[in-house]
């Protein structure tokens, strides 16, 4: 009875609000895991939108097959084209031409050499480039040889990512770029290529290789391998970061590659700019994605979040499907996509109380004391009783205010002084209100009355919640045990801290990481 009431509901919404069907044609340069996780997310943030299709296309790297496929898209008539532009200079004619017919156009993740398009979205790639050739620099301790494997010729993020990491590593003078080969983004490629130069270059020692992303980072390894020239202490370092098995940020847990950057894929962003776009709502003409270093510092936990974050999604497609192929039985491609939407509706509210039971009711906790002195804020500061004079003459209005002004200032330079106090000596497990007194030059009194007085809380109270916090996040981003993260952030005992850590988040250190 419920499903059947669930039907009606559905054929009934559907037929009080008809809405024209957008098409929107998607135009990839080529094939590989980035763009497949891509498309992935195109398709699943359509299913938030009940009013659009999809087409896709790949050139495989090829120009003339991407023109092929734009015109073929044009003439198919679609309302929207998102495409991502094998070469610079190749792919700009036929993106003229759509938008010259009036067909919106998204350029992602590539450029052309042509400003006739609606938006352009992507990651800065010289800006990776420009962090990575830092990161090597510091990495070998700038003395060293590095060997680069470059992208596509002629594509944008090829050449932004090549450009970055040369004006990074020039101002190096003990690096050295030994090479730069091209290795096209494949791994086969970046293989064959890297075999090659060894032919010839058996005796140069390689410090580092530098992939244009992180499979022509891992065909130059295999190359090495394979010709028994891979040196111990030879690095690896690429850009993509992807998530998921065999996946870049894998590959840096597991120590086959020494960092790669995310280069966010974002689709369900792209979907959601298209829908606007057509719909005549504002947008942002260009978008800058954020992206980030992965390193092994930070892998271990990149790599959990990222599946669990892949598991739910599959889910979500797998139940999407089903709820499709069921409905379709029934002749109604429009209940489809409502009832996909409130399947995923109620798989989504899930996963939010599911992270409020577990996550949200520690951070409050957290919050509770953390905020009442390290993120309080100057006009939430209270004026401590005692401290203002009685109601002056007329006369002195003017004296009155600044005073009643002066007393948060001061109030807030004192917090200031008592956050640097503390941190500064968070590791000393012998550290007592007194000692925080001297450093402040007050009595434990004055101490005692004034952080009571502006926080509510004790000063004891305030740094056995300032070296959990700094516990927290160590066993979020660090790999140290239990004991030593106790120990460095001033307990005497870890028996001790993982009592005092279990009462302020309602579990025990350990469970932070599973």
């Amino acid at each position: 009875m419920k499903n059947i009431c669930l039907l009606l509901l559905a054929i009934t919404l559907v037929s009080c609000s008809e809405r024209k069907v957008w098409r929107i044609g998607v135009s990839q340069c080529s094939v590989d895991i980035w763009r497949d996780k891509q498309n992935a997310e195109l398709k699943m943030g359509a299913y938030f939108h009940d009013n659009v299709e999809l087409k896709f296309a790949s050139a495989h790297d090829s120009d003339e097959r991407q023109v092929q496929q734009i015109d073929s898209l044009l003439d198919e008539g679609i309302d929207l084209l998102i495409v991502a532009p094998n070469q610079v200079s190749t792919i700009s004619t036929a993106i003229d031409r759509a938008y010259d017919k009036g067909v919106p156009v998204i350029v992602f993740e590539r450029k052309t050499n042509s400003h006739k398009y609606t938006a352009f979205i992507s990651a800065d790639n010289y800006e990776m480039g420009h962090v990575m050739g830092e990161y090597i620099v510091s990495r070998l301790h700038g003395h060293g040889t590095v060997l680069e494997i470059k992208g596509l010729d002629g594509s944008s993020p090829a050449i932004e990512r090549h450009n970055g990491f040369m004006d990074a590593v020039k101002k190096a003078p003990g690096i050295k770029v030994i090479a730069s080969l091209q290795g096209d983004w494949t791994e086969p490629k970046a293989y064959e290529a890297t075999k090659q130069w060894l032919i010839n270059h058996k005796d140069v020692p390689i410090d580092l290789v530098f992939g244009a992303n992180d499979r022509t980072a891992m065909g130059a390894r295999k190359a090495l391998t394979d010709t028994h020239l891979l040196l111990p202490n030879t690095l690896f370092c690429g850009i993509d970061g992807l998530p998921g098995k065999d996946g870049g940020i894998q590959q840096v847990r597991d120590s086959l590659l020494d960092a790669s950057y995310i280069y966010p894929t974002h689709g369900d962003q792209i979907l959601d700019l298209a829908v606007r776009i057509l719909e005549g709502k504002p947008y942002e003409k260009e978008t800058m994605l954020m992206s980030a270093l992965v390193t092994s510092d930070n892998a271990k936990v990149l790599q959990m979040e990222s599946e669990e974050i892949m598991r739910q999604a599959a889910y979500l497609d797998q139940l999407h499907e089903k709820a499709d192929n069921y409905l379709q039985q029934l002749g109604t491609q429009r209940i489809v996509n409502w009832l996909a939407i409130g399947i995923i509706a109620l798989l989504l509210a899930a996963i939010v109380l599911f992270y409020l039971y577990h996550v949200g009711k520690m951070t409050l906790r957290k919050e509770r004391v953390v905020n009442s002195l390290w993120n309080i804020k100057p006009e939430d500061i209270p004026v401590i009783e005692g401290t203002t004079e009685p109601s002056k003459p007329s006369g002195e209005t003017a004296a009155v205010e600044q005073a009643e002004e002066s007393e948060p200032i001061a109030n807030t330079f004192f917090i200031t002084r008592f956050k640097e106090a503390v941190e500064s000596r968070l590791e000393d497990s012998e550290l007592s209100v007194e000692d925080l007194a001297s450093d402040m030059n007050l009595s434990r009194v004055q101490l005692y009355r004034k952080v009571k007085a502006v926080t509510g809380s004790t000063p004891i109270e305030l740094l056995r919640t300032a070296r959990l916090n700094r516990a927290y996040q160590m066993l979020m981003t660090t790999d140290r045990s239990v004991s030593e993260i106790a120990y460095q952030v001033g307990f005497s005992a870890p028996s001790y801290f993982t009592k005092c850590f279990k009462e302020e988040y309602g579990m025990l250190p350990g469970d932070v990481r599973k």
